[in-house]
Order: structure tokens, then C-alpha cells, then sequence
């Protein structure tokens, strides 16, 4: 099954612990301190819109990519309740297209983990850069091979909710820096009825210096990175960063 298909109806359920106004604040402060104070800004991800809204609140013209149209799916719901004229386009990331070029783009919430082929991370990079107004700043998060391995590998997660509940197993492959989670779905239908559902996703642990390369090969220039929700460099017990790249060309 593919990913964020049976999991896209109780995303924001189980998701409700991701402090998103915080997570918006720190990147908002971010694209204002590298002179991205208003314009079009791409949402690489952008899942079921939440991050994306509030960028559409802070005053950022906002376009959502994803490839899971039930994620899409729950944006455009949420969008409806709103006064935002937020475009969200159904597309995989590594053949995106766009109907001219943005300020910025921002990849949040370890989308591009998602990428598991280092030679389909240029490409998205490219892409980016193509598509970014000269000078343009990319910002995205990333998964670190730390957290893989110490925190995630080899674990099991569950929560139950009176609606639905999970059991996410995780397996990390330390050759290949890939993780696999299995994800076991409960949700109910009717009354008692609780229907089971069953995805897969994996995901890539790619170290700074890979990362670093990927964009340089793509034509960006690296601009810096950062230990998520700080402005200090990543250290060796990082669990997320965050990494900030600049166009530098056609």
C-alpha cells in the first residue's frame, strides 16, 4: 500500500502532539532573516496543509506540493474553512512543476527522508533551484542517521484513541541507512467496528556532507545548517536539522 493512504484520514489525529505554530514561527524567522519577508512561497510535503496555513497567516502566497492525493485530499477540506487562496497540486517532488518561479521553498516535517535515492535527492534539489527567483532561499529538515539509529531503529510505537489507534514497528538497516516503518491501522467505521489497515513507509538517513554535496551538484549554493528549532550548528546528537540553501543560477 502507499504511503499516507489509510493513515491521511487520522494524520492530524495522531499528529496532534507536532507544536506546528512553533515549527512555523522558527521557519518563518528563518525565511524573513534571509529577506523572504512576503511572496510565493512552495511547501515541498506540504501533507494534510497545516504548516502550510499558517505560512498562508503569516502573509506568504503559499503553493502545496504532495504526491498522496488523500492528504491533498484533507488540505483542500481545511483550506475551505479559511480565506486562504492556497494552489495545492498533486506531484511527486522529484518531477514537480510550477507555473513560474518562488521566493522560497520550504520541505518540513522530514520529507525529504522520504527521497531514498541520493541521485533523486540532486533532482529534487534541481528542481528547486530552478524554480526559485534569483537568490532564492530552500529550507528543509532532515532526519539524522543519530536518531535512526539511537532512537528509532529497532522500535516499536503505539498509541490507542477511541476512534482509532496504531502500532508503528521501525527497522533501520545501518548499510544501507534506510528505515522501514511498518504502520498497523484500527480505524472505526460503525459503532464497535474497527477496520484494520496496513503501510509501509521507509525512509533514507543522509549525513550533512551527503546533503552538502546533493546540493552543490544541483546548482545551489549551501547556505548553512542548523540543530532543529536553534541557530547553532548541528552536533553529534542532533535529531533533526535544519538546512537553508540559496539559488546560485540556471
Amino acid at each position: 500500500m502507499d504511503a499516507y493512504t489509510s493513515f491521511a484520514a487520522v494524520y492530524d489525529l495522531f499528529m496532534d502532539n507536532i507544536p506546528y505554530a512553533q515549527w512555523c514561527a522558527y521557519v518563518t524567522g528563518l525565511l524573513r532573516s534571509h529577506g523572504v519577508k512576503n511572496g510565493l512561497v512552495l511547501d515541498l510535503g506540504c501533507g494534510t496543509g497545516s504548516l502550510t496555513q499558517l505560512l498562508a497567516a503569516e502573509g506568504y502566497d503559499m503553493i502545496g506540493v504532495d504526491n498522496s492525493d488523500e492528504m491533498l485530499q484533507i488540505a483542500v477540506e481545511k483550506r475551505a474553512d479559511t480565506d486562504y487562496d492556497i494552489l495545492y497540486l498533486l506531484q511527486d517532488m522529484r518531477d514537480f512543476e510550477l507555473y513560474g518561479t518562488v521566493a522560497a521553498a520550504v520541505s518540513i516535517c522530514d520529507s525529504m527522508n522520504y527521497i531514498l535515492e541520493y541521485d533523486d535527492l540532486v533532482t529534487v534539489f534541481r528542481l528547486v533551484n530552478n524554480y526559485l527567483d534569483p537568490s532564492g532561499i530552500f529550507i528543509f529538515d532532515l532526519n539524522t542517521v543519530y536518531k535512526y539509529e539511537t532512537l528509532l531503529g529497532e522500535s516499536t510505537i503505539a498509541e490507542n484513541r477511541e476512534e482509532s489507534s496504531f502500532i508503528w514497528d521501525n527497522y533501520y538497516d545501518n548499510e544501507s541507512r534506510i528505515n522501514e516503518y511498518d504502520l498497523t491501522l484500527f480505524i472505526q467505521e460503525e459503532g464497535s467496528l474497527y477496520r484494520r489497515y496496513d503501510e509501509t513507509h521507509y525512509q533514507r538517513a543522509y549525513t550533512l556532507e551527503e546533503v552538502k554535496a546533493a546540493i552543490r551538484e544541483s546548482g545551489m549554493e549551501f547556505v548553512t545548517a542548523y540543530d532543529a528549532f536553534t541557530e547553532e550548528p548541528p552536533f553529534d546528537q542532533s535529531e533533526r536539522i535544519y538546512v537553508i540553501a540559496r539559488e546560485c543560477g540556471k
